[in-house]
């Protein structure tokens, strides 16, 4: 039984499609994320799941229950629903224990503070009970929205960008602490980002958005090994991009041939795209004059050109990278970080906004 259901979903705003027949599915204990770039439909997406936008097309299950779709629209409140946004939308007036208690509809206020402190317990922030948001960190706010939403015990778990506002040294701690409560809660969760690391940290599968429509979607592994089109590829990762035509089913390159895309034709214009971490210093490899090179913490950014050619490289090669003094490094490629597109689907995936 899945958590969510999104069936042939699409929307409008006047005369501009924002989504165009998207369907996916979210288990129990899952965590799905939906990446892509600012106006893909990600967040349209997650509001229609709340009840937030008034579904025009398709349908949407919770549960086992249909909560939108053929003249059935079920109010936000009654959809069994938790939410979190990128500002938190703690209420100011109300001290920690009274926001994590807001959603709860037992009876007595006794029970409602007992499961609210509960609930910040889980979190670690039980001592902060009567404190007021303005006294709160940003990741104890982040903390407080999550108990808050938690506290219920919803179905459905909905996150827009929950941890952009975070300190990137907090961000991974608070994660991972994010990860651990909802795998406990059980609850199914739709996650919106447009931080690729972020997905792959914290989703059991990655649903890749272009212009209001899913274009991938599988485990962050699948995606990263095996994406579906250039503009996958280059959203995780940074690339060097070269072009080529295909050749016995191959395609050339100054650092070998890698195989052609499925049903490419014998002289078929494609484009080669290779990570910059795919490089290693190899004796064996292709001569490159290295032109700058910076150390970046675990590793060393190399920028520079073919020495026989002249077209430029960037390389991201492990550890402080010593220079030799006639400035030529030797460089081989790990060709599972090569990937060949047919030019024109690779030229389409770029005009979707991923590049």
């Amino acid at each position: 039984m899945a958590g969510l259901i999104l069936e042939h979903v699409s929307h409008a705003y006047e005369a501009r499609r924002v989504l165009d027949d998207v369907s996916l599915a979210v288990g129990p204990g899952e965590v799905m994320c939906l990446l892509g770039p600012s106006g893909c439909g990600k967040t349209t997406t997650l509001r229609l799941a709340a009840g937030l936008e008034r579904l025009q097309a398709g349908r949407i299950s919770i549960g086992e229950k249909v909560v939108a779709g053929a003249g059935r629209e079920v109010p936000p409140e009654a959809r069994h629903v938790g939410l979190i946004f990128q500002d938190y939308a703690l209420f100011p007036h109300l001290d920690v224990v009274h926001n994590v208690a807001f959603g709860l509809r037992q009876d007595s206020a006794a029970e409602r503070r007992r499961l609210a402190l509960a609930a910040l317990g889980k979190i670690g922030l039980a001592h902060l009970a009567d404190a007021y948001p303005h006294r709160l960190s940003g990741g104890e706010q982040q903390r407080v929205a999550l108990a808050r939403a938690l506290a219920p015990g919803p179905a459905l778990m909905l996150m827009d960008e929950p941890f952009s506002g975070l300190d990137i040294r907090l961000r991974d701690r608070v994660r991972d602490e994010t990860l651990a409560l909802l795998k406990e809660s059980g609850a199914a969760t739709l996650l919106v980002t447009h931080d690729p690391d972020e997905a792959m940290r914290m989703a059991d599968r990655i649903a890749v958005m272009r212009a209001g429509r899913i274009i991938q979607s599988g485990p962050p592994e699948e995606l990263y090994s095996r994406p579906a089109d250039a503009g996958v590829a280059l959203f995780f990762s940074e690339m060097n991009r070269s072009s080529g035509f295909v050749n016995k089913g191959r395609a050339a390159t100054p650092f070998g041939d890698f195989p052609a895309p499925h049903g490419a034709g014998e002289g078929a214009a494609v484009e080669i795209l290779i990570r910059l971490h795919a490089f290693r210093v190899d004796p064996a490899g292709v001569a490159v004059r290295v032109s700058r090179a910076r150390v970046l913490g675990p590793d060393t950014l190399v920028e520079g050109t073919l020495e026989n050619g002249g077209a430029p490289l960037q390389a991201r090669l492990a550890g402080a990278v010593a220079i030799p003094p006639t400035g030529i490094l030797q460089l081989a490629v790990d060709p599972t970080h090569a990937f060949v597109f047919l030019a024109d689907t690779a030229m389409a995936a770029a005009g979707g906004g991923l590049l």
